[in-house]
């Protein structure tokens, strides 16, 4: 039987966590390694990527931005910075402009330092500070560099004091700290309303699939389709195994090499080049996964990741 491997993008419904899915899709493939590439708060809704089998070894070479659109609800302060949090404080929301929201908005644009909320997963001392939050201790946390690449009001109701916004940004932004500052600046103090990813790394809506609903028994008329891997690898440079030799040779973790043929080497049209020649997506002559590698200095590619035959 033909072992799945790739990726299902989940339109994460409100209400559940993220392990929730990964656990029901567990049920409908009959297989336990399954994994997410990062976590979605259970009122988040939207793009979760969930890589299914031996996928879930490719998950830390994913790379990316992550995008939102989301409301935030200016006067009210929480203790979560979202609607799941007791109110510590409600002020009126003063009078103002899409135009001077804009203007406000740049402050929060590019690089910026960002506190994460109390109640959030970031480790204090080998504890996550939600635990301690709940505890009632008081500590602080350190604020950290995030990138706002884009920062775009939809739209601004007066009446109901609330901001549409589309975000995209680094991986480990906080979108509730995004809210909670905006309303601060403002004046009024504010917090995550509702917040729905549209897309994370190189997924998107596009790709998205309803969570399978819950039963008894699953055929293969109710699995979601899972992706192939090698489209979200895109940001990676390429090597093809042109031989069965050289195949072998790779799956038993030898390096190869590529001396007389430098055009193997097909370069990506990353950026950040440094990355690209990092970490190389190894491919057969059908484009299929055959691992991740390194380059060293002897031009020869170093095995870092290796899958035996798929499927």
């Amino acid at each position: 039987m033909e072992k799945p491997f790739g990726f299902v993008v989940i339109d994460k419904p409100a209400g559940l966590t993220s392990h929730d899915c990964v656990n029901r899709l567990r049920k409908v493939f009959g297989i336990k390694k399954i994994g997410h590439s990062g976590t979605l708060d259970p009122s988040v809704t939207g793009v979760l990527p969930i890589a299914i089998g031996d996928a879930t070894r490719l998950i830390s070479y994913l790379k990316g931005s992550k995008a939102y659109t989301g409301i935030i609800q200016l006067g009210t302060t929480t203790s979560t910075d979202d609607t799941q949090g007791e109110i510590i404080q409600s002020k009126i929301w003063p009078l103002i402009s899409e135009n001077y929201i804009n203007s406000l908005l740049e402050n929060f644009r590019g690089e910026i330092l960002q506190k994460p909320p109390i109640f959030s997963s970031v480790h204090i001392k080998g504890e996550r500070a939600y635990k301690k939050a709940r505890k009632g201790e008081k500590f602080d946390l350190i604020p950290k560099k995030v990138t706002i690449n884009k920062l775009h009001l939809i739209s601004w109701s007066q009446s109901k004091g609330e901001l549409l916004i589309d975000v995209d940004c680094s991986t480990g932004t906080y979108i509730r700290s995004l809210a909670r500052d905006i309303g601060y600046k403002i004046g009024c103090g504010g917090h995550l309303k509702k917040l729905r990813r549209t897309k994370a790394y190189n997924f998107n809506e596009n790709h998205s699939v309803l969570l399978p609903e819950k039963s008894e028994f699953y055929s293969e008329n109710n699995k979601p389709k899972v992706l192939n891997p090698t489209f979200f690898f895109k940001h990676l440079s390429t090597f093809k195994l042109i031989s069965e030799e050289e195949i072998i040779s790779w799956r038993s973790g030898r390096k190869i090499s590529f001396q007389n043929d430098i055009k193997r080497l097909e370069l990506s049209n990353n950026k950040e080049i440094e990355d690209s020649i990092i970490n190389i997506l190894v491919l057969d002559k059908e484009d299929k996964i055959l691992g991740i590698a390194g380059l060293d200095e002897s031009d020869k590619i170093k095995p870092k990741v290796v899958f035996n035959a798929i499927g």
